[in-house]
């Protein structure tokens, strides 16, 4: 039994180990090369991101998707190489948008240089992936502008807010199956269309994808206040600090419709206002570290990492598929 890193998946198969290993190492080496330019500069603003490193989660669902056709097709690397660029592009425009300073334990690139140089750098890093693509056929490029699609509309969900009369929760979900969890889902349809899996397991891998990449982002949701370090990658209650109402404090807000409690409304009096100071914001968080609704949350991400896990029934039994379901463990694992 071994452990792959960065994502710390545990693969009970020292061939499909060593595959995984050598797979993640050419896309690493894919993507400092495709992140260069002939301006000094914007290779420096583009491998900011790169070189501060991440889970490149989704290489390895490509990766592993793969194993279900031939993991040694040409388009393999290439696709996992545009996902990851893809979404290093949208965390350039997303702390634009969310005005973070911290991202991957490094300075985002909107605190290091400016706003403007930030946007640029994301269209940058999406005109590249889109040139791998395009090498891909019109079936990836579709691929891609379907889910691109589906992830801006989930960012314009998430800015609107939930429509008259929808549950928040439900509209929350919706917004993450867009933004998380359609790129996710893409990276497995990648890794399993350009491997020439048949047509159901390719299906089964996206839906998979699309599961596991909302119990995924449930998950940071949960360590934006359980954790005490920086383990995901930004400075714990970053999303409390400005106003970004996650999955506990939305379980927190029914809570306190529900049972009227002077506690909770006290809790939520304080979370609505200003988290300027870190004393206060420290304060915040121990009270929900505590709470039922980070419970209530946990639950949720447990739920639906066990939804992606029971979704690979019908793939053949192996050691791909065990990596797979292992990953369900994992990303309950980060959750607490």
């Amino acid at each position: 039994m071994a452990v792959v890193e960065p994502f710390r998946l545990t693969v009970r198969d020292q061939a499909l180990e060593a595959d995984i290993q050598a797979g993640l190492s050419a896309v690493e080496e894919s993507l400092l090369a495709g992140t260069k330019s002939d301006v000094p500069f914007l290779t420096e603003a583009a491998q900011h991101l790169v070189l501060a490193g991440g889970k490149r989660f989704r290489p390895l669902l490509t990766l592993l998707a793969s194993r279900f056709g031939d993991p040694q097709a040409p388009g393999v690397v290439p696709a996992a190489v545009v996902v990851e660029l893809t979404h290093l592009a949208t965390l350039y425009h997303d702390d634009v948008m969310d005005e973070a300073d911290v991202r991957r334990g490094v300075p985002s690139a909107n605190a290091n240089w400016d706003n403007s140089i930030a946007v640029l750098t994301g269209d940058f890093l999406f005109a590249r992936a889109s040139r791998i693509l395009s090498d891909l056929g019109d079936e990836a490029v579709t691929v891609q502008a379907d889910a691109f699609e589906r992830l801006v509309t989930g960012q314009m969900q998430e800015t609107v807010g939930p429509r008259e009369g929808q549950d928040p929760i439900d509209h929350y979900l919706e917004v993450l199956a867009g933004k998380s969890g359609s790129l996710i889902a893409v990276a497995c349809h990648f890794g399993a269309m350009l491997a020439g899996a048949p047509e159901q397991v390719v299906s089964v891998l996206t839906q998979y994808g699309e599961r596991i990449g909302i119990a995924f982002q449930l998950a940071d949701d949960i360590l934006d206040i359980a954790s005490e370090s920086r383990e995901s990658g930004k400075t714990p209650g970053t999303d409390l600090r400005e106003g970004v109402d996650t999955l506990p404090i939305l379980h927190l807000r029914a809570m306190a419709r529900e049972s009227g409690s002077a506690g909770d409304r006290e809790l939520l009096a304080r979370i609505d206002g200003d988290l300027s100071d870190d004393g206060l914001l420290d304060e915040v968080l121990v009270s929900l570290r505590g709470h039922a609704a980070l419970d209530r949350a946990r639950k949720d991400t447990v739920d639906h990492a066990e939804r992606a896990r029971e979704t690979l029934a019908p793939l053949p039994e192996g050691p791909a598929k065990d990596a797979l379901s292992l990953l369900c463990d994992a990303v309950v694992h980060r959750a607490g």
